[in-house]
Order: C-alpha cells, then sequence, then structure tokens
C-alpha cells in the first residue's frame, strides 16, 4: 500500500556530481540576468512528473504501490541529477522515508525533483483530479544520494568512478548509524536525560523472549522469503544498469511478503531505513532478493532485505548490491495498527539481527522527531510573573489534559502489568506509563503532589527545593537531577507544579508539571538547564483503595534519546522507576505528612 512520503527526513545525503564551470558559469548568468528582468528564480535543475494513479498501479488495497512510487521518485531524481551534473548519473542511496496518508486510484501524484550544490530533493503532493489542486503532501524534502557515473575507453569497459571524499561524506551518515546501533547492541550507550543504566548480558525486561508465550511466538525462519529476479532490457535505465527503482520496488514486493507470514494478513509498509547501493548491475544479471522479519515490537515489525547479483557463469561468486530495513504494520478496518505476534529468533545471527531491530527503532524515533521540531531554536520555558500566574497556571492543566484526551495512544509495551503507551504526531513523541495499586486515589495524589517527595523514588531528582508556594494548588520548584551521559554537568530544571482535584465523578486527580523561569534561578555555570514542556500525573479511582496511576511526558529533545531508549526495549529504566513509585505510595499510604492533609 502505499502511503504518501511524510515530512520527517533529516538530513541530506551528499551527492556527486560531475559538470563544467564553464556550464555553471552561464547558469549563474542566466539567473542573474532573470532576476534583473524582474522574473522569479527557476532552479534550473528542477524536474516536475505528474502520474495518475491507475489499478495498475496499485496494491490489494486499491491504495498506489510503495514500489511504484519508489520507481517515479527515483527516475525523477535522476533526471534532475542529470541537469545538475551534465553527465549520466546512477543512484547512490536514498535517505529514511516515513509513509503517513494514502492516495487511491484516480488522484494525480506529482513529484518535483531539484538539485542544490549536490543533494537532489524529489518533493511531491497528492492531487484531486476533481479540483486540480494539490491537497496532501506525498513527498518533503527527499534527500536521494546521485552519485556520477563516467564512462571509461571502450577497451576498458564500463567502470563507477565514484570521487572518494565527496562519496564517503555522502555516506557518512549510514556508517554513522551504523555504529551506533552496534554500540546500542553491545556496549549500551549513556544516552538521554537521565544516563540509562549500561546493557545487562541478558536481555531487558522489556523484551525478554523467556518471558513471553511461547504459544504465540513464530520463528524467525518461517518468516524467510527468497526471490530471483532476472534483469532484462526493461529493467534497465538508459546507462544499460538495472533501474534503481526496479530494485527498490522488488525489494518492497519481497519484504512485504516475509511480513505477511508473520502476521498472516495484509501488512502495510511504513518506514524504509536507507537505501545504500553498494554497486551496479547490467541486463543479464540474476538478482537474489533475501527478507526475514528481525524483529516484531507490539504493533510493528522490521524486516531486512538483501539484494545480491551474480552471472548465470559465476553462480557462486554473488555480490551485494543493496540493503535496507523496512517497518510494517497491520491496520484493521478503521486503519488502526493491529496486535502483532511475537518472534522467535534464531540463535546466533538471528538474536543479533533481533537486538539490532530495537537499536535501529531507537534511532528511527530519535531522527524522526529531531528533525520535525523546532523547539531547539526557541526557549520552551515561559517567564513567570504574578501578573501571568492565573494564565500559566490553567494552560500547564489544560494542556495535561489534552494531551490525556488524545485518542491515538498506542500500547507499546507491558511487564508486570505496567504498561508503556507512546503517542506519536508531526513534533512530539509522548508517552505515558500506567498501573493500578492499593492506594486511595485522593492518598496518591496527596503523596505525589509535594515533588519534595520524589528524590524518595525516583533517582532522577537528586534533590527539589522548594522555590514558591503560589498558592493552594500551584508551587515552584528548583530540581537538579545527575549528570547526563556523556555530560559532566548535573541537569537543573525550574518547574511549575500545578494540581486539580475532580470537578465531577469520573474525572482524574492531576498534578501537571512544565518550565518556567525565574530571575531569582537562572541558569548557572554549575548547572545545565533542562526543560519540561508537558507531564504529569493523573489517577482515577478504579475502587476502593483502588487507583489507576498514570504519568504522561511529552518528550523533548533533550529526554528524546531518554524516552527512546525506552520505547525501543533498550532500557528498563522506566519499568523500574515506576515500580519504585508504586512501592513508595504503598509504603506512605496510611502515613501522610499533616502540611499535606490539608491541602
Amino acid at each position: 500500500m502505499i502511503q504518501n512520503v511524510g515530512n520527517h527526513l533529516r538530513r541530506g545525503l551528499a551527492s556527486v556530481f560531475s559538470s563544467r564551470t564553464s556550464r555553471k558559469s552561464a547558469s549563474r548568468a542566466g539567473n542573474d540576468s532573470a532576476m534583473a528582468d524582474g522574473e522569479g528564480y527557476r532552479n534550473p535543475t528542477e524536474v516536475q512528473m505528474s502520474q495518475l494513479v491507475l489499478p495498475c498501479h496499485t496494491n490489494q488495497r486499491g491504495e498506489l504501490s510503495v514500489g511504484q512510487l519508489l520507481k517515479w521518485i527515483d527516475t525523477t531524481a535522476c533526471l534532475s541529477a542529470e541537469r545538475h551534473a551534465g553527465c549520466p548519473c546512477v543512484t547512490a542511496s536514498m535517505d529514511d522515508i516515513y509513509f503517513e496518508h494514502t492516495i487511491s486510484v484516480g488522484q494525480v501524484g506529482i513529484i518535483n525533483g531539484q538539485g542544490e550544490r549536490g543533494p537532489v530533493q524529489a518533493q511531491g503532493m497528492e492531487c484531486d483530479l476533481g479540483s486540480g489542486h494539490p491537497q496532501l503532501p506525498l513527498l518533503s524534502a527527499l534527500t536521494l544520494s546521485v552519485a556520477s557515473l563516467r564512462v571509461c575507453k571502450p577497451s576498458q569497459g564500463q567502470c563507477q568512478l565514484f570521487d572518494g571524499p565527496s562519496l564517503k561524506k555522502s555516506l557518512h551518515g549510514r556508517w554513522e548509524t551504523n555504529d551506533t546501533t552496534l554500540d546500542l547492541v553491545e556496549h549500551g550507550l549513556p544516552l538521554g536525560m537521565f544516563s540509562p543504566p549500561r546493557f545487562p548480558p541478558s536481555p531487558h525486561p522489556w523484551s525478554d523472549l523467556e518471558s513471553r508465550d511461547c504459544s504465540h511466538m513464530v520463528p524467525a525462519e518461517k518468516t524467510r522469503v527468497e526471490s530471483v529476479e532476472l534483469v532484462l532490457p526493461p529493467h534497465a535505465n538508459h546507462q544499460g544498469n538495472t533501474f534503481g527503482g526496479q530494485i527498490m520496488a522488488w525489494m518492497e514486493n519481497v519484504a512485504t511478503i516475509a511480513a505477511s507470514r508473520l502476521c498472516r494478513a495484509h501488512p502495510t509498509l511504513k518506514a524504509i531505513e536507507m537505501f545504500h547501493f553498494r554497486g551496479p548491475s547490467q541486463v543479464g544479471d540474476r538478482l537474489v532478493l533475501k527478507a526475514i522479519v528481525n524483529n516484531a515490537f507490539k504493533h510493528s515489525m522490521e524486516v531486512g532485505v538483501c539484494v545480491e547479483a551474480y552471472r548465470q557463469q559465476a553462480e557462486t561468486h554473488r555480490r551485494h548490491i543493496n540493503s535496507a530495513f523496512m517497518t510494517f504494520v497491520v491496520l484493521d478496518a478503521d486503519d488502526q495498527p493491529q496486535l502483532l505476534p511475537w518472534i522467535r529468533p534464531q540463535p546466533g545471527d538471528g538474536e543479533r539481527r533481533y537486538r539490532e531491530a530495537s537499536a535501529r527503532k531507537k534511532i528511527r524515533l530519535d531522527r524522526k522527531y529531531i528533525v520535525s521540531c523546532k523547539q531547539t531554536e526557541v526557549p520552551l520555558s515561559v517567564p513567570w510573573d504574578p501578573s501571568n500566574q492565573v494564565y500559566l497556571s490553567y494552560n500547564n492543566v489544560s494542556s495535561l489534559r489534552m494531551l490525556v484526551a488524545k485518542d491515538n495512544w498506542v500500547l507499546s509495551s507491558e511487564i508486570n502489568q505496567v504498561r508503556l503507551y507512546t503517542l506519536e504526531d508531526d513534533k512530539f513523541l509522548s508517552f505515558h506509563m500506567e498501573m493500578v495499586v492499593h492506594v486511595d486515589a485522593a492518598q496518591a495524589f496527596l503523596l505525589l503532589s509535594d515533588l519534595r517527595r520524589r528524590p524518595e523514588w525516583d533517582k532522577h531528582y537528586r534533590s527539589v527545593e522548594l522555590v514558591q508556594q503560589v498558592d493552594e494548588d500551584d508551587a515552584i520548584y528548583h530540581v537538579t537531577s545527575p549528570a547526563l551521559g556523556g555530560h559532566t554537568k548535573p541537569q537543573d530544571f525550574v518547574i511549575l507544579a500545578s494540581r486539580r482535584k475532580p470537578c465531577d465523578n469520573g474525572d482524574p486527580y492531576v498534578i501537571a508539571l512544565r518550565s518556567v523561569t525565574l530571575p531569582t534561578h537562572r541558569e548557572t555555570p554549575e548547572y545545565r538547564r533542562g526543560e519540561t514542556l508537558c507531564s504529569g500525573f493523573c489517577f482515577w479511582r478504579e475502587g476502593d483503595q483502588l487507583t489507576k496511576v498514570s504519568y504522561y511526558n511529552q518528550a523533548t529533545p533533550g529526554v528524546l534519546n531518554y524516552v527512546t531508549t525506552n520505547v525501543a526495549g533498550l532500557s528498563s529504566e522506566f519499568y523500574t522507576t515506576f515500580k519504585a513509585c508504586e512501592q513508595f505510595l504503598l509504603d506512605n499510604r496510611n502515613d501522610l505528612a499533616p502540611s499535606l492533609q490539608t491541602l
């Protein structure tokens, strides 16, 4: 199924082009002349493709297939690259892609490609034939890495000559991601807000294979798929090399089959981690495509795909052509993701792929939200002043209630009746933890209202100072936390805590937290100032002496690594902290401080 490529792509991979200085100078002079005549600037490398989606382009859901979309993207980008370079070009790699919307039969996909000093960007829109106007974004800032192909003397045959330093630059992001993945799997990284612990030798609780119900597990080997494609002239581009878009379409097809063997349904592709072409193939080559499900999470699965090429005369000598990792979900009738069976990896390489898939999930989440979120450009904290305290208090509680009320929370993990939910939108990755404790809701609310007691159960709160008791329901605290991984300085926060009791039956008790700035507590050299945008607790009375406790947090760039490390199952820190909170409530349910009882 296709889904339109979303706007969460991080960096443009560099491209290597061969073009003459005179051509650049002439183009520059022409552009200057156009500007002088009062005309708007138009990039001379721009190429636009408009494609009507026909039934032959669609999948079983009647929506444009991802494979067909990849062919169109690759063609548009290649034409733009050749305009820029002035010579034949081939695709070297394609950056990560996230699929978020669908496009159906009868709609028009408009893809624009243009090069800017190297990177070629393909950007498109979905267009409704009825109005003729673009509707939803099909592609946004999709950058392809296109490398120059130079043809040597006929006696030497065709040879691919990549400019070494430039190609290294273009693939640097790929290598960096691979290194990070290996480090996460083998050693663990002190990432995020509170330096998650190093990896123990055994799997983490969130992904403990031994604790799962074996009757609902599918052996990874049952999802293995292998297919062989013969490269024919229609599959080749104008240079005689296998069309990159065709290879990517074949890869998507074999990955979909592997995913369907796990879920026994029609899977939907949601994301692709960078295609990287390691070498060319030509007409007459046999391409061996292999796919297997590396890991299955609660609602998604990762499929690894690789492509090898050989000539009929030398079948034993296979060349590695391409590889990619694809993330699939299974959607129900309401387009909501369904629960998936667990995967049981094979010992050895299977277990390695299983761990690496968790690490890649964490990296994908990091990249997706750091890229799209512009928060780092402005402070998250707002100035606190008596003149705006009513507004800030109301906004603090209202923001948390709006986050709680969102209806697209997804259950990511569950262990010992502690649930971890995630919520993804354009700019944020939010999470919430949930458990039921044998404590009255009012008592739990009072115990957690005073942040000065939080260090008793949360090791991330090293010290808490009450700066100002604004009124009965609002207080400002100065919080310090241990040093972050990779940093020598501890971190501090200035937090407004606003609490509210239920107004009606069924309403929760609420404790809302957000960062503010105070003239008396400016950032100091001893600490790195941290910020929280929206977080807090909600307490629902489930019965006599029984309360559902939920903690919510809208992840900001400063805590994103910490959040995704837990979401991906690479750390059990969330679980450990929340269980400590439960024990704190149980130990103190009959021993409330007098000052709290009067609030």
